[in-house]
């Protein structure tokens, strides 16, 4: 099962480029988010807003809590020692950029 459609990906990984490229050139890089992933069955919350270009199939996750460090995901729904799913909100449409969401929150 996969997190996210082709599109989400090819959208995560342009942001991915360009916010290497942004970081190459010191200069901020504060794109939407592209999808919003949750634990269905627990109290994880997560903005995906790129893909590192050099590693496409793992991206690093956006906590919504404050003072989380962000997990390395398999974009596959991989999970490894510990059993929990993962599922992309199919109705999440960003309005904001992630910094925004991250002062809310």
């Amino acid at each position: 099962m996969t997190l996210i459609t082709e599109a989400q990906h090819t959208t995560l990984l342009a942001n991915g480029i360009a916010a290497r490229d942004a970081a190459r050139a010191g200069i901020d890089f504060d794109p939407k988010p592209v999808v919003k992933l949750f634990t269905p069955h627990w109290y994880g919350r997560w903005l995906l807003t790129e893909i590192d270009p050099e590693h496409p199939l793992r991206a690093r996750l956006r906590p919504l809590r404050h003072g989380r460090r962000p997990p390395v995901l398999g974009l596959d729904n991989s999970h490894g020692k510990i059993k929990f799913t993962v599922a992309a909100d199919p109705g999440f449409v960003a309005d904001k950029p992630l910094s925004i969401y991250a002062e809310v929150a």
